[in-house]
């Protein structure tokens, strides 16, 4: 029973599952909006089983084909990965057991949830080739969680309204956002192992103005979703929020890149949410 918890821990430990804070509130958001309010217990469980099952995929081949770089990274050298708790088999098993749980899932979605099952596995999956050869990596990963919104709406309409694609794109600027101050941390490990990312080409200077710069897109999509939702005053505070969010995110990094883990997962953690909460009180108050 012991060496089963252990196993667990380890593979939580591997795919980082707390982190699903980050698309997770953005499928349900898009969700109880397609809905206009509750989607119903059967959606609820199968929405969250497709966006785990599909971010454990793409952790978990993640994981399995940076093994010679996290290796040789401090900052990552302890991940499970790489310091013997699990072999490359363990990790290959698992990242195919979640494809195909993602992919079975989606069949009792509804017919376009399934058909679009697998592109959006490889779209989830190029992204762990993408910093091998061009430094569009973090708009590849905003890509990635970018999709959660209109699955979100498709599951529910079996169709991608416009005001999911503003939700949408809102994310995809948002998490590339965030994922340019993250980077800075690898900042000269890149450099040195011949990996493409804009801290490593253009340097921190150049990051920082960038990264503004995809939040102040953020926050514009955002502010079309709320329109062409048709949401109230929460719809509004969710953005207005999300506003201060960012900025106090930026201000945290130019303090001190120390902090970049606080404004990665604190700050963007706490937005996630407070977001969601903003849109179910917009659809029971409103």
């Amino acid at each position: 029973m012991r060496q089963m918890i252990k196993r667990l821990r380890d593979f939580n430990e591997l795919v980082m599952f707390q982190h699903s804070i980050f698309s997770l509130p953005f499928i349900f958001i898009a969700m109880i909006v397609a809905a206009d309010g509750w989607f119903g217990f059967k959606l609820l469980m199968l929405g969250g089983l497709a966006a785990v099952s599909a971010r454990n995929t793409a952790m978990g081949f993640n994981r399995y084909v940076d093994r010679v770089y996290d290796a040789h990274n401090p900052r990552t050298s302890s991940r499970p990965s790489v310091d013997g708790r699990l072999g490359g088999a363990s990790i290959a098993i698992f990242t195919s057991v979640n494809a195909i749980v993602f992919i079975a899932v989606t069949y009792f979605v509804n017919d376009l949830a399934f058909a679009m099952s697998i592109p959006v596995l490889l779209v989830l999956l190029s992204y762990s080739y993408f910093k091998r050869f061009s430094s569009m990596a973090h708009i590849v990963l905003g890509i990635s969680l970018g999709l959660a919104p209109m699955a979100g709406a498709i599951a529910v309409l079996g169709t991608v309204p416009l005001w999911s694609v503003y939700l949408s794109i809102g994310v995809v600027f948002w998490v590339a956002g965030f994922d340019l101050l993250y980077s800075l941390q690898d900042m000269e490990f890149d450099k040195n192992n011949n990996l493409h990312s804009i801290p490593s080409k253009y340097g921190s200077r150049a990051t920082l103005v960038l990264s503004v710069i995809f939040h102040v897109i953020t926050i514009i999509f955002w502010g079309l979703f709320v329109y062409q939702a048709h949401l109230g005053i929460f719809g509004i505070a969710a953005v207005v929020f999300s506003l201060i969010m960012l900025g106090y995110e930026h201000y945290l990094v130019r303090l001190d890149f120390t902090k970049i883990d606080r404004a990665f997962f604190t700050v963007n953690g706490y937005l996630g949410f407070v977001f969601f909460g903003c849109v179910i009180m917009d659809k029971v108050i409103g």
